[in-house]
């Protein structure tokens, strides 16, 4: 015999035996539920004042007696997602209504978060009987973004003439399944739902949004909806309101999502509390940065920077049944035997970050002792900086005829390249490319990414490449300016550069480059670099070693100012 679940505190031996014979009774695989047990159920619900609920497999037993008060069940813990893509639970609810009330928001909610076959209420009349029966399911994607449907209300006693549960739920999952089929065979890139919350009165939410899309195409993910909100400050539980989450989590499944990312970050606690909520993949915008940067990163060196800065981010969030951190940690922090577990993994973190740091710091003095010898050779040193996809690397490739890595993706750079740019009369300077910044940086990303941070200390001038193209291109430069600010390189003298003029209109293009105080050119198109090549070498050599030359297109040997070679750096 099977227990009953839920409110039964107050209920009298009898009672008791009474529902726990319930679980003897069974319908047709045709019925939502017969009449006689429908009778039977509102009956035993009026003599207790309290709803009852019966959760029904496909076959007809009955899995669940469920007790609840009077206004609302209390379901017992079935597992959350254990139905896979495209299928239901095989598990139905019918349940008493005691006022007559249509199904509630409650109802709708365990029929989304639970992926039930379908929700059904009988209204109990005041004399015991059964009344109406109500029915919702869930709707696979639509044009309307509904999430579920509820039919026209029925009398119990003819709706299993009226409506043939069996072959219904079956034409139901099967448009499920076709839907979902139809994107995989599509796409075949796991799927993401964005969240974005704009908080107070920031202004820059299309921005954000549009980044947080060429985010998700940088780490391969298909981004399949969007859900947004604006409150005046965040929920401190789930950063969005419990009503909101429970409406996100249910889209996600609709839409057949693999994880839900959220912007902006989480803190601790709402990590933790959404993870008990659901076992859906959740992660923030910081965590899947760091993805970007574990598939990008290339060198040693990236590779244990990019681990410090995951595991610091991870390590504040190392609790028992977060799934938040499964994608990036492989699963430390999951579910796990107990407490003393969970302390161990915490142990091995922090040892793992103290041997990460030394092994960095020790690539740091190879990478110092480097420097000292491109400094005894008393050659310039300019490092490229500016938003991530400003074109930083193409245009280190244009001039020095190199071939690093340029994608049309964020965060393409992640190790520091450097080539050598020759100008005419013999005279060289170090071109170094770095890693791309994006406002809101995390601080651990910061600190784990020092090969970036001392090249950008070393430099003698920056080169600030910004895409003009982008109608975000001002806060862009206040996110970089601010980051160099941070970093203590706020007084370093720097030429800016306006790229991507190739996008636009040539007096759009001009009027851009004006109002940035920068120098326009395409880094694609090496014709566009002259002006650019002038000011580098009247920057470098004339006014930083007061070397007074000759126009460079005045010079003897006829050479166009471009570089006549490159080579790579160690």
């Amino acid at each position: 015999m099977h227990d009953v679940s839920g409110q039964t505190t107050g209920l009298k031996p009898s009672q008791k035996q009474a529902l726990e014979r319930l679980y003897r009774r069974g319908v047709q695989p045709r019925q939502v539920i017969s009449p006689e047990l429908a009778t039977t159920v509102a009956a035993m619900s009026r003599e207790l004042e309290r709803q009852l609920g019966l959760l029904i497999t496909r076959q007809g037993h009955i899995e669940h007696v469920v007790v609840g008060d009077a206004h609302r069940l209390f379901l017992p813990d079935v597992g959350r997602l254990g139905a896979g893509r495209g299928h239901f639970r095989g598990l139905r609810l019918v349940h008493t209504h005691l006022r007559g009330e249509s199904l509630t928001r409650d109802d709708l909610t365990d029929l989304a978060l639970l992926r039930l076959d379908l929700v059904a209420a009988i209204e109990v009349r005041p004399d015991g009987r059964p009344g109406l029966l109500r029915i919702a399911h869930l709707l696979p994607e639509n044009p309307d973004g509904k999430l579920t449907t509820e039919l026209a209300a029925r009398d119990v006693h003819t709706t299993d003439r009226e409506l043939d549960f069996g072959a219904f739920i079956s034409a139901l999952e099967a448009e499920f399944k076709k839907k979902t089929a139809r994107v995989a065979d599509a796409l075949g890139r796991p799927r993401a739902l964005l969240v974005q919350v704009t908080l107070g009165r920031r202004r820059d939410s299309s921005a954000r949004l549009f980044e947080l899309h060429e985010l998700c195409r940088t780490a391969g993910l298909e981004v399949v909806g969007v859900v947004q909100q604006t409150r005046p400050a965040p929920d401190p539980k789930y950063l969005v309101g419990s009503g909101k989450i429970d409406e996100i989590l249910a889209r996600a499944m609709q839409a057949a999502a693999d994880v839900v990312i959220f912007d902006p970050d989480l803190t601790t606690a709402q990590a933790r509390a959404i993870s008990d909520h659901t076992e859906m993949k959740v992660i923030d915008r910081t965590m899947l940065i760091l993805d970007i940067f574990a598939q990008h990163a290339q060198s040693r060196d990236g590779k244990l920077q990019v681990e410090l800065a995951q595991l610091r981010y991870a390590l504040p969030r190392l609790i028992e049944k977060n799934t938040m951190m499964s994608r990036l940690t492989g699963g430390i922090g999951g579910r796990g035997p107990g407490e003393t577990k969970l302390e161990i993994n915490r142990r091995r973190a922090r040892d793992r970050i103290t041997r990460l740091e030394h092994e960095i710091d020790e690539l740091g003095k190879r990478r110092t002792e480097r420097r000292k010898l491109r400094t005894r050779k008393d050659l310039p040193i300019l490092a490229i900086v500016g938003y991530t996809n400003a074109g930083k690397s193409t245009l280190l490739n244009t001039l020095t005829d190199g071939a690093v890595l340029a994608e049309d993706k964020l965060f393409a750079t992640l190790d520091p390249t450097s080539r050598r740019l020759r100008f005419p009369r013999e005279r060289e300077v170090i071109l170094t490319d770095t890693v791309g910044f994006i406002r809101d940086l995390p601080p651990d990303l910061q600190r784990a990414f020092r090969a970036t941070l001392e090249e950008l200390a070393d430099a003698d001038l920056l080169l600030h490449v910004v895409d003009v193209s982008d109608e975000d291109h001002a806060e862009h430069v206040r996110a970089v300016e601010h980051i160099l600010a941070d970093l203590g390189l706020g007084a370093c003298r720097r030429i800016r550069v306006a790229n991507k003029i190739d996008r636009l209109p040539p007096d759009e293009a001009e009027a851009r480059a004006r109002a940035l105080d920068a120098i326009p050119v395409s880094a694609r198109d090496r014709s566009t670099a002259r002006a650019l090549l002038e000011a580098l070498e009247r920057a470098l050599f004339l006014e930083l070693y007061d070397r007074p030359q000759a126009a460079p297109h005045d010079d003897a040997r006829g050479e166009p100012l471009a570089p006549v070679t490159s080579s790579a750096l160690p």
